[in-house]
């Protein structure tokens, strides 16, 4: 069965679109174990405050991402939670590679990669309760939307608490980059180059 990779709905919208190339978890790095995977849209923690002012009407359009039997949830705004009823269905519309993978322990890389995620600046403390100097996998994402958005069940793997997902449907690695390969090749670039001079920073820092 296809293994898919489960993340805030919100940010699959914004990757499917190629508004954001990245993904972030916490923990350990090997934990990131699958190279290519479909996204798995969820909707906990659907919170205005953790997408920068920019982007906050995303939070609205990525509810197209689930299916409700009884309708659209309410607003995301009304609960202080952000805790949303879970939908019924949820649509895969894109899947991606991971290309590389770095470890930070910095929350000021985060800002200075904010061109290529809509996540505000506390996102990793408040969406994945990371504590400062612990370890993040920072992962940068090729992704491809699917020539057709395919609509499948919620079961009980949507609430194991793992990461990862199998589909219990066929689907295809079928589709077309979001973003050219020169424009990606540049922006991953430019990530990378980010991400390692941040790293020569912290290392200096040490030795002083």
């Amino acid at each position: 069965m296809p293994i898919a990779f489960k993340e805030w709905s919100v940010t699959v919208r914004a990757l499917a679109e190629g508004e954001q190339l990245l993904t972030l978890r916490s923990g350990d790095i090997q934990d990131f174990e699958h190279e290519r995977f479909f996204l798995y849209p969820t909707f906990d923690f659907h919170r205005t405050d953790l997408v920068r002012e920019s982007h906050r009407p995303e939070l609205e359009r990525a509810m197209e991402e689930g299916v409700w039997t009884d309708g659209e949830p309410a607003p995301v705004e009304i609960s202080p939670e952000g805790h949303l009823p879970q939908p019924d269905r949820i649509r895969i519309r894109a899947w991606a590679e991971a290309v590389q993978t770095w470890t930070i322990n910095d929350r000021r890389i985060l800002n200075e990669l904010a061109p290529f995620h809509v996540w505000a600046n506390d996102y990793a403390e408040r969406r994945l309760a990371w504590r400062r100097r612990d370890p993040l996998q920072l992962v940068l994402l090729r992704t491809h939307r699917i020539p057709r958005p395919v609509t499948v069940r919620v079961g009980d793997e949507y609430f194991n608490g793992s990461s990862w997902a199998e589909i219990s449907r066929e689907l295809p690695f079928e589709g077309t980059p979001v973003l050219a390969d020169g424009e990606f090749e540049h922006a991953a670039a430019h990530i990378g180059g980010i991400v390692e001079r941040a790293t020569r920073r912290q290392r200096a820092a040490v030795l002083v």
